[in-house]
């Protein structure tokens, strides 16, 4: 069903998990997602209610946020795809570890299958 979720979505559900493994419950306020994307709460509110409405987020205006198990699998898989090039780039590439690299892989992270990631997987392990 998410196949095809888009780049922005995908950043908006890592941010959330990031920011939730440091929180009791997992519970996330507007301005933590706002101050770790460095933009405007107003702009975290309009993706809030688009998260909502594909179920991958629970929250109400003015409440904090929390992945449905859907949004946190997303978010968990788009990792896992990151570091996945991450270690692809580092260890086989022999590319050097730095914001361009990090930077690259968080581009590319969001078009590649899960097909590609488990052949990542089995030449870096």
């Amino acid at each position: 069903m998410f196949e095809d979720i888009s780049e922005s979505y995908e950043n908006y559900l890592k941010t959330i998990y990031f920011i939730s493994r440091q929180k009791k419950g997992g519970w996330v306020s507007n301005s933590e997602i706002s101050d770790f994307l460095k933009i405007k709460p107003s702009s975290v509110s309009n993706m809030l209610y688009k998260l909502r409405e594909l179920e991958l987020i629970n929250w109400e205006p003015r409440q904090s946020i929390r992945l449905t198990s859907e949004g946190k699998l997303i978010a968990q898989q788009t990792i896992e795809k990151y570091n996945c090039l991450r270690k692809f780039f580092i260890n086989i590439l022999n590319l050097k570890d730095d914001l361009r690299l990090k930077q690259m892989c968080c581009e590319i992270e969001h078009h590649i299958t899960p097909e590609v990631t488990e052949a990542l997987k089995y030449l870096i392990f």
